[in-house]
């Protein structure tokens, strides 16, 4: 390797300053020959997929010593979804998406890095991790630190977080569960450490970071607390060392073809919808051009071939035995593109070393769970620029639905009319003002959908956002709605009794009303005082794009 980014703080007398405080912090003056690799590891004890993270950093470090690199941990914040829930605090969880970003860049380029590991988990920190790899196109490999296993109760019950412990509190409010099952429920829901035990939106995107190519076999998939992840970490911990001498760099492996796979493999497995978000703004740091109808023109050809949690009966720990993510690749592989992938080897390579696959969790393409992906993007006067649903977890029943909108400015109040009883079979719960710039911070509503299942209104009332869903959501609930009401968008229009009508299988999402009527409201339309007027949000609000452009800041 004849030059490397670390020369600029290592060689030559000028730098002599700059070694000393390199030797100030433990380096060895041969070590400094070798090229520096930051880890990046967003290690805290606020998050359950994060709290083993130290050992992972162990193995990621013998693995560049091994590899014969030199590295340097350095700090990532991160923020809980699940803790950030139903309060002020999940007003910052999307916007630290791109404070995680912007934070790796600025530690690469002031320390002058040769290559960088991201050790990752949740949901924003995946994707904010992979925006600054391709912002910066150094090399970089990324190890997220994998889900949590699943709970035991009675009866050979298994217990999610998501799922179980969000819809246990409105069954409990019904009456259907007592306080002691609620506290089974709680004390089972979340037994290791790492990221939500189903296909929710932390292992959506490790899934879809391996299928890109920017993240070694099986570590989508690998169990948090399995020895097979720390051989994962030691092993890309060697990797990026080679990846340095070889120059090889994230836009080399981030192309519209790894774009293309990732959406497949997401709608095959019927994943998280904020992935839409996440590689729409992955994409635009990677200079790929991808549009939001990606999703719907791939969807048509990608049938679903898994039912996992939350709307379906398997676990991470399921598909992980199938398989993984190899797995998913070898069932789509006359679907899928070639790409070239961290490892060395391309997308078909890997395919061609699969042995077998768990078919009862992986089916086959002509034995699918459903016959077109997990995701839908609606369109229509109510979305003109696009919405969101995950159809993997709508029941038939609701593929279609007309019902009275119950229009509420904010999460809270929604929270309130559904808890007091104020929802009834036939309506469709409005939540607006909840969008990247109303919220702002584009909130994640998995409290009112897990009410509303936990009420059993799932398959009588439909509900429609500005904002976003979890990953664990399940039910109709159609999020993203472009453009935002505080834009002026039509969901701000909306008024308490108006039809509103869904059509999943012909992608439409209409409010019934002329365009006249439609165009008087407007011009009487005026934009609300924002929520948040001080800190960082503020500033935030003013340069964040609406969700069908992934939620990404202006740079002017």
């Amino acid at each position: 390797m004849s030059e490397k980014r670390s020369d600029a703080i290592t060689k030559g007398f000028e730098r002599t300053p700059h070694r000393a405080l390199l030797k100030s912090t433990g380096v060895p003056n041969e070590e400094m020959k070798k090229p520096f690799i930051g880890i990046a590891s967003s290690f805290t004890d606020l998050i359950p997929g994060h709290t083993g993270m130290r050992d992972l950093e162990r193995f990621i470090e013998k693995g560049v010593h091994t590899g014969g690199g030199y590295s340097f941990i350095f700090g990532i914040p991160g923020v809980c979804d699940g803790i950030a829930m139903g309060h002020k605090g999940m007003h910052y969880s999307l916007p630290t998406r791109e404070l995680i970003a912007d934070m790796v860049e600025s530690i690469a380029e002031a320390h002058r890095l040769d290559g960088l590991v991201l050790l990752t988990n949740c949901d924003k920190i995946t994707p904010g991790m992979l925006m600054a790899a391709a912002r910066l196109d150094i090399p970089c490999i990324v190890v997220t630190a994998g889900p949590s296993q699943t709970g035991s109760g009675r009866e050979g019950k298994r217990f999610s977080f998501v799922t179980d412990t969000f819809e246990a509190m409105a069954q409990y409010k019904a009456g259907v569960i007592d306080e002691k099952q609620l506290m089974m429920c709680e004390d089972n829901a979340c037994p290791t450490a790492g990221s939500c035990q189903g296909l929710f939106t932390a292992n959506t995107m490790a899934i879809l970071t391996e299928t890109m190519g920017m993240s070694l076999p099986r570590c989508g998939t690998a169990s948090c607390v399995s020895s097979l992840k720390r051989r994962i970490a030691f092993a890309s911990g060697e990797k990026v060392v080679d990846l340095v001498r070889n120059n090889i760099t994230p836009r080399q492996i981030l192309t519209k073809e790894a774009f293309e796979n990732a959406i497949r493999v997401d709608l095959a497995l019927g994943g998280s919808s904020n992935t839409v978000l996440h590689l729409l703004s992955i994409a635009r740091e990677a200079g790929v051009d991808l549009p939001l109808d990606a999703f719907d023109e791939l969807g048509k050809t990608t049938p679903q071939l898994a039912s996992m949690n939350p709307g379906g009966v398997h676990f991470m720990e399921d598909l992980d035995a199938a398989g993984g993510v190899p797995a998913v690749l070898y069932q789509l592989r006359d679907r899928i593109n070639d790409n070239p992938t961290l490892l060395g080897v391309n997308i078909k390579q890997i395919v061609e070393s699969v042995e077998s696959v768990d078919e009862e969790v992986v089916h086959p393409v002509n034995d699918p769970v459903r016959p077109e992906g997990g995701i839908a993007i609606l369109k229509g006067n109510l979305a003109p620029e696009g919405a969101v649903v995950k159809q993997s977890g709508v029941s038939e029943k609701m593929m279609t639905f007309t019902g009275k909108a119950r229009c509420y400015d904010s999460e809270e109040a929604a929270m309130e009319a559904l808890m007091g009883g104020e929802v009834v079979a036939g309506d469709v719960v409005v939540i607006r003002y909840e969008g990247p710039k109303g919220g702002p911070g584009m909130r994640e509503m998995l409290a009112p959908t897990a009410t509303l299942m936990g009420l059993g209104l799932g398959d009588s009332v439909a509900l429609i956002t500005d904002g976003r869903f979890s990953g664990g959501t399940r039910g109709p609930c159609i999020g993203h709605i472009s453009p935002e009401a505080a834009q002026g968008g039509p969901i701000s229009l909306i008024e308490d009794g108006d039809s509103i009508s869904l059509d999943i299988p012909n992608r439409s999402l209409k409010i019934d009303l002329s365009d006249d009527v439609l165009a008087e409201r407007a011009g009487k339309w005026q934009a609300p005082e924002p929520k948040i007027k001080t800190g960082w949000l503020a500033r935030y609000a003013k340069v964040v794009t609406h969700a069908g452009t992934g939620a990404v800041c202006k740079a002017d």
